[in-house]
């Protein structure tokens, strides 16, 4: 997701003030509104520039977000450059960017934190009066292995987090968590970090973090649940007359049993062998039959025979007859 620049949607300085930045709204909704506009791009810039309005025109949102831009770009408020966003996902690859929603739900934990530091001045203005306010909990994603569910793991990330400064105002610092990635775990279920989430206010403890599991890519396997289905390459004649052939599994390689007459397409199921757990998944292998290449003379006599021996015809159901 690339870095929205609010400023520069709503064609402003960004040390405009509030006068300019409604002028400026008032004069670009006049020109996209989707009930007037004629423009192509009408409605998702009329998006933007209602977004945009909404964080500039708020003090407390303005002053956050102008924070988050400050401490990713290290300029003076610019805002960054693209990929920003990455230090904030937790993810053990590069590349991995958190979506919209998670973007808007990163500002506003920020938004909320300026709210708790204006009730704490308010607050603390009353005498013999105190408060505490919890931290939100944060959510992102992170990326594990299949390797990772079958032995378990212990990663290093790196991310970004909030804090708040002396004076209550928050700022983005490096922070590097030491993940437990426990054994069976499955996609879509959550590890929680307790006290990693938003920094509390007056004494409370900080929210907590849940990270949503994902699984990258295999080469080899792809993931339903607990269950793993691979293909399974067999030669034409093992499929044929079946026979025993051996397969690997995440486990190890074993032996397996090739029905007479499978073809590409056949499904078999071997129990337990999919992700740990109790009960474990299965192992779906479905067989794909891989026909060798005619390169050699004696390859290319091997098939003559086999042609003139079977006299197999397979377009005979469409009503062709060779």
């Amino acid at each position: 997701m690339e870095f929205k620049d609010y400023y520069k949607i709503l064609e402003v300085p960004r040390d405009a003030s509030q006068d300019d930045i409604r002028k400026a709204y008032r004069k670009l909704a006049r020109k996209y509104h989707p009930d007037v506009s004629k423009e192509a791009d009408a409605e998702a810039r009329m998006r933007d520039i209602n977004e945009a309005n909404d964080i500039l025109r708020d003090a407390e949102k303005r002053a956050a977000y102008d924070q988050l831009a400050a401490n990713v770009s290290g300029a003076n408020g610019a805002a960054p450059g693209p990929g920003w966003e990455r230090g904030f996902e937790f993810s053990g690859g590069e590349g991995q960017g958190p979506s919209e929603a998670e973007f808007q739900d990163f500002l506003n934990g920020l938004f909320k934190q300026a709210a708790h530091q204006r009730q704490a001045h308010q607050r603390q203005s009353a005498p013999g009066q105190t408060y505490a306010v919890r931290g939100d909990d944060h959510h992102a994603e992170i990326e594990v292995s299949l390797e990772d569910s079958f032995s378990g793991a212990t990663r290093d990330l790196g991310l970004r987090s909030v804090q708040l400064d002396a004076q209550g105002r928050p700022q983005v610092v490096n922070r590097t968590l030491s993940v437990k990635i426990p054994v069976g775990i499955r996609a879509g279920q959550m590890i929680r970090l307790a006290g990693q989430g938003m920094p509390g206010e007056g004494g409370a403890p900080a929210g907590d973090l849940f990270l949503t599991v994902r699984f990258a890519p295999h080469p080899r396997y792809q993931v339903d649940g607990k269950d793993l289905t691979m293909k399974l390459p067999v030669t034409p004649w093992e499929a044929a007359l079946g026979g025993k052939v051996h397969a690997p599994t995440m486990e190890g390689v074993v032996e397996v049993g090739i029905a007479a007459g499978s073809h590409s397409g056949s499904k078999m199921r071997l129990r337990g062998k999919g992700l740990p757990g109790d009960p474990a998944g299965d192992l779906y292998l479905v067989l794909e039959v891989v026909w060798p290449p005619a390169e050699s003379e004696a390859a290319k006599r091997a098939y003559q025979q086999l042609a003139e021996a079977a006299a197999f015809n397979p377009r005979l159901h469409l009503g062709v007859q060779a």
